[in-house]
């Protein structure tokens, strides 16, 4: 080989090495870019994520919204925002306040043993009933502005049965003895009444609610929440010195069980505190 043959080779040899580095300049280039497009995009998707969940943390929840809602009366009651619902016949001289909690097991006990009593009597006219629902076993306390702290079942139940209420008071009463069944009440600790389509299912066992379209899209857009949570504070600050359900009030004064500080839970010692009342 010529002197000038391998001088031309050795630089041929050194033009390729340099083509070569600089491909290889370019894609480390090409790759640190990329990750830094990477890293840029993970830290913007992170901060993106961040600050959701803190729209999300900060965002209040639906109960609370409701507070600030106007309130929706159900059609058959009467007084501020519609809390006083009285049921039965204007010539019963009495009006026996019931107070009760959609989600108390002892409510659900009472109904199922005096409840149907309970109906009978409004119906003969033996007295008029002034519903007053609580929602304290939700952690509710809106006297306090506490909302929801162990569950949204009895703020859902008692929106319905305002639902219910509009229908009309026998399909009111006929649906709280539904919810309150031994087939549909849940336990304590089962929150199933923070379901709309649950709550519907029971009022299909309703007949004047039974694929009630009117009632089931009353359900399911909230029209009463708002109402609801009026009714809880009425219970709230009831002047009756209630702080528990189920409890029972005639002429301002605490029915129970005689002898005891306990309500009337059988039908015999519920027949014996009301009669007593009414004659008192």
């Amino acid at each position: 080989m010529s002197q000038r043959n391998s001088q031309a080779a050795k630089s041929a040899a050194r033009e390729r090495l340099r083509a070569e580095r600089e491909r290889d300049a370019k894609r480390a280039k090409a790759k640190r870019q990329a990750v830094v497009a990477v890293s840029v995009v993970a830290v913007l998707a992170a901060a993106g994520g961040i600050g959701y969940a803190v729209v999300q943390a900060n965002k209040p929840g639906h109960w609370e919204a409701v507070k600030d809602e106007k309130v929706v009366a159900p059609a058959n009651t009467t007084g501020t925002d519609g809390t006083t619902v009285v049921i039965g016949k204007s010539t019963a001289k009495k009006t026996l306040k019931v107070y009760e909690d959609p989600r108390c097991p002892i409510c659900a006990q009472f109904e199922q043993t005096v409840g149907a009593t309970v109906k009978k009597d409004i119906d003969d006219g033996k007295y008029k009933v002034e519903y007053i629902g609580g929602t304290f076993l939700d952690g509710d306390a809106l006297s306090k502005g506490t909302i929801g702290s162990r569950g949204e079942g009895s703020k859902n139940a008692m929106s319905a049965m305002g639902a219910a209420l509009n229908v009309g008071t026998d399909a009111f009463l006929d649906y709280k003895a539904a919810l309150y069944s031994a087939k549909w009440h849940p336990e304590e600790t089962q929150d199933k009444f923070k379901s709309d389509d649950y709550l519907i299912q029971v009022a299909n066992t309703v007949p004047a609610l039974k694929n009630n379209a009117k009632f089931q899209s009353a359900v399911k857009n909230g029209t009463y929440d708002a109402w609801a949570l009026a009714m809880s504070k009425t219970f709230d600050t009831n002047k009756d010195r209630v702080t528990g359900t189920p409890s029972f009030v005639m002429d301002g004064k605490i029915l129970t069980t005689p002898g005891t500080q306990n309500p009337p839970m059988s039908v015999a010692d519920f027949n014996k505190a009301v009669d007593a009342a009414l004659k008192g």
